[in-house]
């Protein structure tokens, strides 16, 4: 069936409300695009306010924000946010009950003084805004650095729940260390105001992950890995559930069609990750690099079950291609019916933006990893 079909109805019979429409299907010609945003530095996050406003951050030591009103087509000039002693934390996100977006940052590469900063104006300024983050049964409290955008979670008796990815750093980010790191979250029920660190995810040497909320109210967190015991491998994606609201996190995996990172090191490479807004489809988008040298050939892979199956990937650059953010369009906005990307690399190097829809990815390649459901194909 055609996949406009099938998006169409979906429209027509799910009922609507502020959180969470029915998508517009992705009814324009397939299409990817890729234009130049930041120069200099590194680390990427972008996401889309309520409005439909993208907001792309990046920053080393320049903290700094870029907007578009028009879906991705053009950008407003740079927002400063902080200079110096920074970098970025990624992780931004937007509260859905009061329109916020948080964006996060730390003094220095952590271990480091955490940082928040706020928008009430779709990325138009920044406040910074008190941090506090509790720790958890470890007594361990979390970094952030660097981790895909966080979420405003929707179903439950969590909803309205504030959580984004983050990790622990044992004694430090040095090699021998690496065996104490791990990947977790914080969350927060008072709109960013207290924050807690929640339980470890299963497995040490992790950090840099991504986490959506799927239509059922689990959270799927799919985490880089940079160290593994004897007989793991670290170059493959881990992933992980949470049922509780993100406290804590089980049913470990490897994720072995998704990639993380070149595959001739260990080291791993932070990844983009995204849940289109469509109710009861829970259809993933996934960014890294597929490059057996070097952080390039970045691609783009579709999952339609909620991450049990990548059936189908495409590149999206060629060349250098290394940090990636993904977000996706919200319904009735200019943003709609189209993918986000931002990442390390690109034709002009620094900070590229992709834009590209559904249909493009479709007309990739098969995985062997599952199948495209037919609802899916044009």
């Amino acid at each position: 069936m055609n996949l406009v079909v099938v998006l169409v109805s979906i429209c027509i019979l799910l009922p609507q409300d502020q959180t969470e429409q029915a998508v517009r299907p992705h009814h324009s010609a397939p299409e990817l695009t890729l234009q130049p945003l930041f120069s200099n530095q590194r680390f990427p996050n972008v996401v889309v306010a309520l409005d439909g406003t993208v907001v792309a951050t990046w920053g080393q030591d320049h903290l700094r924000s870029r907007r578009s009103g028009d879906g991705g087509k053009t950008w407003e000039p740079v927002v400063d946010i902080r200079q110096g002693d920074s970098i970025h934390g990624g992780g931004c996100l937007v509260d859905e009950r009061s329109g916020d977006l948080l964006f996060f940052a730390e003094t220095a590469h952590p271990p480091a003084t955490r940082l928040m900063f706020r928008s009430k104006d779709q990325g138009q300024s920044w406040t910074n805004a008190p941090l506090e983050i509790k720790p958890n049964s470890l007594g361990h409290v979390a970094s952030l650095h660097m981790n895909e955008s966080g979420l405003t979670l929707k179903h439950g008796p969590h909803a309205g729940r504030l959580i984004r990815a983050s990790r622990h750093y044992a004694e430090g980010n040095d090699k021998p260390f690496w065996p104490g790191h791990y990947t977790n979250a914080i969350f927060s029920d008072d709109h960013g105001a207290t924050w807690q660190s929640s339980e470890p995810f299963p497995a040490y040497g992790t950090g840099e992950a991504c986490i959506v909320e799927l239509s059922n109210g689990d959270l799927y967190y799919n985490s880089r890995r940079h160290w593994a015991p004897a007989g793991e491998n670290p170059r493959r994606r881990y992933s992980a559930v949470s049922r509780d609201g993100g406290q804590t996190w089980t049913d470990l995996k490897q994720v072995v069609v998704l990639p993380d990172g070149p595959q001739d090191t260990n080291y791993g490479l932070m990844a983009g990750m995204v849940r289109l807004d469509i109710p009861d489809r829970d259809i993933l988008i996934f960014s890294n690099v597929e490059s057996e040298s070097g952080r390039k050939q970045g691609t783009a892979w579709a999952s339609f079950d909620g991450g049990q199956t990548w059936p189908i990937k495409r590149r999206v650059f060629d060349g250098d291609f290394a940090y990636s953010s993904l977000a996706a369009g919200r319904p009735g906005t200019l943003s709609q019916g189209w993918i986000f990307l931002l990442f390390e690399g690109g034709p002009h190097g620094d900070g590229t933006i992709g834009r590209f829809n559904l249909d493009w990815l479709l007309q990739g390649e098969p995985t062997g990893d599952g199948e495209v459901p037919s609802s899916a194909s044009r």
